[in-house]
């Protein structure tokens, strides 16, 4: 079984193609080939599939995090996925489409490891928050402290917090209260969340709390998310923000109506055969 592990600023994936799978990906699965000591170690599984014949899609990609949860999308992950579509040649254009369970997204492939994703249209109001107020704005309590947030859908559910320092922002300990946030009964599918502060309209210093993760050192919807946010937070209008994440940064252009692009780089980390001791295992699993 063979696989390969990229990253996109820290964020890692394990990339499978479904050809080459001799198992469905279980929960007990996922967890084993992603975990730190006793698997591969990665922030997830992405699952991809080659889709001959159907231009402009070369492929569809589905999302799997390190508990086993399946995501609707990922930006570094699609990414990532996009990169290495390309490489492989399931996409010779440099646009081309990608089929995810939150619906087509569209790379542009650029030089040095760069894509520019179309990542479709934010809202502020879902499904993932269902009793929104227009705006999509709400408060939760953290540590005893009332937190303003802004719900964003981008695929999907993102909390976005405004704070009023980076000195704040530093000194949070997101494995204590990212949990709690994560699955307020508000959220009926959970949600991931984003800590930021603004260092000047046109850019913001931010932590992610990933869904089904906890604390990644990146990740492309969270800092989509978090840049729709501070957009309406500034006035709205069509704007380019640059996102500085503990793993690099990542650019987030917000159109007027709330159409998100985003720019970033992926890199492959290895190429991998599985030992036929660790398949038989994940076979053995349910």
């Amino acid at each position: 079984m063979d696989l390969e592990k990229w990253q996109a600023l820290g964020n890692d994936y394990l990339i499978i193609e479904r050809s080459k799978l001799p198992f469905e990906l279980s929960r007990a699965r996922i967890t084993r080939l992603c975990a730190p000591h006793f698997g591969l170690g990665a922030d997830g599984i992405l699952l991809v599939e080659r889709l001959q014949g159907q231009e402009p899609l070369a492929g569809a990609l589905r999302i799997f995090n390190p508990d086993g949860s399946e995501a609707e999308l990922s930006g570094n992950g699609a990414r990532e996925a996009a990169l290495y579509m390309h490489k492989h040649g399931w996409a010779p254009a440099e646009r081309f489409g990608i089929q995810t369970a939150a619906g087509i997204v569209c790379p542009e492939i650029l030089p040095e490891g760069f894509c520019r994703m179309d990542m479709g249209q934010a809202a502020v109001r879902s499904a993932d928050y269902p009793d929104a107020p227009a705006d999509g704005r709400g408060e939760v309590t953290v540590a005893g402290r009332a937190l303003a947030f802004q719900h964003v859908s981008i695929g999907n559910p993102q909390c976005a917090i405004a704070l009023e320092s980076e000195e704040l922002l530093q000194a949070l300990d997101l494995a204590a209260i990212g949990p709690a946030i994560e699955a307020d009964p508000r959220f009926p599918n959970r949600t991931n969340v984003s800590f930021y502060v603004a260092r000047s309209p046109q850019q913001i210093r931010a932590r992610i709390f990933e869904r089904g993760v906890g604390e990644t050192l990146s990740s492309g919807t969270g800092a989509a998310g978090a840049a729709v946010a501070h957009a309406l937070a500034s006035g709205g209008g069509e704007r380019t923000v640059k996102v500085l994440l503990d793993g690099g940064e990542l650019l987030v252009e917000v159109a007027a109506d709330l159409h998100v692009h985003q720019r970033g780089w992926a890199l492959p980390v290895y190429k991998a055969t599985l030992a036929q001791e660790l398949i038989d295992e994940l076979a053995a699993l349910e």
